[in-house]
């Protein structure tokens, strides 16, 4: 079996380990799956991307709720775009800075890729 190789764009690794341990320890096996070319149980797609090519896996932990948005896009690379606390207490719609990171960030993984593996 072949592991696709997992790059953090930004500051998601950064994010990520600013998480509880329990929350990282997760997020971490989740990521570790989609490596495999599985789909975690907790990933689902994020809405507003056409599809399932990116994906957010989501973790709650003690009444706060933390996110890990990547996509699979890629044949070779799983590309972490964006981790965060959810802090929305109205709605369950992520905030659009959010999102507005997270397509900015996309733009930076395709970059990579196609300077990287093209």
């Amino acid at each position: 079996m072949e592991l696709k190789r997992l790059d953090f764009i930004g500051s998601s690794r950064d994010n990520l380990k600013e998480f509880p341990d329990e929350v990282r320890q997760d997020i971490g096996y989740a990521l570790f799956e989609v490596q495999k070319g599985e789909k975690p149980a907790g990933a689902k797609p994020l809405k507003g991307f056409g599809g399932a090519g990116v994906l957010e896996i989501i973790e709650d932990f003690i009444g706060d709720a933390y996110r890990a948005v990547y996509t699979v896009k890629f044949a070779k690379v799983v590309y972490v775009l964006h981790c965060f606390q959810k802090k929305s207490k109205s709605g369950i719609k992520t905030p659009q800075h959010e999102i507005d990171l997270i397509k900015q960030r996309l733009k930076a993984a395709e970059e990579d890729y196609k300077s990287h593996y093209k």
